[in-house]
């Protein structure tokens, strides 16, 4: 049964903006659940049952190869969406998700999220806006990556760890879960890149590095992400 307690007020993107009635529908269907720092959530390959929000702490989305690698797509954290597009077209789970630091999500039932879109059409039509949104963002990682200086991407991935879950002002501290591999398959770049991206960020005052702990000067980040072109 679902933790009342941890349910009061659940918003979902991949719905948008819900009335009183389709949130109390939504409520009772939602189920918690908890995960230990390293735990993997599911694997490429398994059934898609569920999809989640993640309430509390940093998940890994990556996909492995067969000689070990492993390639890192996103990173995700509190308010943010996982496992929608198998749970939404029947098709199995295309990625790994393993959670960076102890983590609580919620989810919602492949057959459950069906019925909802089934009877209430406001749902239904959120549903689409959030995959619309979806193909944008991709569209505009794709040109990040084809079209931005490293310094940009790196601007770009700390704001998005740093804004969860909510937008921030001033001065941020930030543990990096990531290893410098991770973070430069998440950007596109190669790890001695990563390590110059990090050194031009610093010299431009956008971060300071204490081992694994980033303070993030926000606003210097966000001009940095906006101004720096080829």
């Amino acid at each position: 049964m679902p933790d009342s307690a941890s349910l009061e007020s659940p918003a979902f993107p991949l719905f948008g903006d819900l009335a009183a009635a389709d949130v109390a529908a939504m409520r009772p269907l939602l189920h918690r659940r908890q995960f230990k720092a390293g735990a993997v959530v599911f694997q490429r390959g398994d059934p898609a049952d569920d999809v989640y929000l993640i309430v509390s702490g940093q998940l890994r989305i990556s996909v492995g190869s067969a000689d070990g690698r492993e390639l890192a797509f996103r990173v995700v954290g509190p308010g943010e969406m996982v496992g929608e597009l198998g749970v939404l077209d029947g098709s199995r789970r295309s990625a790994d998700l393993t959670a960076l630091r102890d983590s609580v999500l919620l989810g919602l039932s492949r057959n459950a999220l069906h019925d909802l879109l089934t009877t209430r059409p406001a749902m239904a039509s959120g549903v689409i806006r959030f995959l619309c949104t979806r193909l944008r963002d991709t569209s505009e990682q794709l040109e990040a990556l084809a079209l931005q200086r490293i310094e940009v991407r790196l601007a770009r991935l700390l704001l998005r760890l740093a804004h969860a879950p909510a937008p921030v002002r001033g001065e941020v501290e930030l543990t990096l879960d990531l290893s410098q591999s991770e973070i430069a398959a998440l950007i596109g770049a190669s790890r001695p890149k990563v390590n110059l991206a990090f050194a031009e960020l610093e010299a431009r005052g956008a971060i300071r590095r204490t081992g694994r702990k980033l303070h993030c000067r926000i606003g210097t980040l966000e001009e940095l992400a906006e101004v720096c072109v080829l």
